[in-house]
């Protein structure tokens, strides 16, 4: 995975555990689950009570984004396998998934040090 600082200063913590990214110990994100035909942006933000959420809102910070790939396929070839229906129309096997390779993934971090921590009530 790449990982980009945009700025100066302390960033939430996450760790990685296979295409599971968990931050802060609060939120879990499987990247393979969010990953489309089409590539994915994730804004990961925090509340002025620390707690974390995706997307974006008032009164929300940012603390990282997550870019995903588009899900990519084996190149299809003719095969044994692929056979004729009954009106000899050819039935092909369909390409298979390539599972996401999280060194395709950009995590982009902001800094935390702006945020006030929350008051204890």
């Amino acid at each position: 995975m790449t990982v980009v600082e945009i700025n100066e200063g302390t960033k939430i913590d996450y760790e990685q555990n296979g295409t599971k990214l968990t931050f802060d110990d609060q939120l879990m994100i499987n990247v393979a689950k969010y990953q489309k035909g089409f590539p994915v942006h994730v804004d990961i933000c925090m509340d002025a009570d620390r707690n974390l959420c995706t997307g974006v809102a008032a009164g929300l910070f940012y603390v990282a984004q997550l870019d995903i790939p588009a899900i990519k396929y084996e190149e299809q070839t003719t095969s044994e396998n692929d056979s004729s229906d009954e009106n000899g129309m050819r039935q092909q096997t369909p390409p298979a998934v390539i599972p996401l390779d999280m060194s395709d993934v950009t995590l982009t971090l902001w800094s935390i040090d702006q945020l006030t921590p929350a008051t204890e009530e």
